[in-house]
């Protein structure tokens, strides 16, 4: 399936590959990264999330990048929208491997995906599912110019963490201050 590829100065978007697997299950194992986001997970179940992800790409027209840093070609994370069955609204959701992280490369990217959300899917509102601990989290959002929208409840597997919905509307992002 052929899909878009979205180029920042330092990063480029494409849909989940294959070749990307060592990457997002090593990013899948370490518990620091994957405190907020469904927690450590065997190499078997990065393989079933990686071929989900791609998958939704299929079924629903969007699902998160595979995050490529162009100066290496190294994956670094996934980013974009998502929307899986029962999900509290229209997200554009993010993770980084912890070596990446720290540089800049989330907001870039997330800005792409917040333009593509809104002018190419059409996206009237979105969010980002957080928890309220995870304050790297909770600055990118405020960086977007998000705000919390309060408590919200996500499906199984995940029905027992808590988080918040940050989130803004497309004109509130077509309007906003760029950094």
């Amino acid at each position: 399936m052929n899909g878009p590829v979205l180029f920042t100065e330092r990063l480029v978007l494409r849909l989940p590959e294959t070749s990307d697997l060592d990457g997002w299950a090593e990013m899948s194992a370490d518990e620091e990264t994957m405190r907020f986001i469904g927690g450590t997970k065997p190499r078997s179940q990065a393989w079933r999330d990686l071929c989900a992800m791609r998958g939704a790409w299929d079924i629903k027209g969007f699902a998160m990048f595979s995050v490529i840093e162009r100066a290496t070609g190294r994956w670094i994370g996934r980013i974009g929208p998502w929307q899986p069955e029962g999900w509290p609204g229209t997200e554009v959701g993010w993770g980084l491997a912890r070596d990446s992280a720290g540089r800049g490369y989330a907001h870039e990217a997330a800005v792409a995906c917040m333009d593509y959300a809104v002018d190419i899917l059409g996206w009237r509102h979105i969010i980002h599912t957080i928890d309220p601990a995870n304050a790297r989290s909770i600055a990118l959002a405020r960086r977007l110019g998000s705000t919390n929208g309060g408590r919200v409840s996500l499906p199984a597997p995940y029905e027992h963490e808590t988080v918040d919905a940050w989130g803004q509307t497309a004109e509130q992002w077509r309007n906003r201050t760029r950094d």
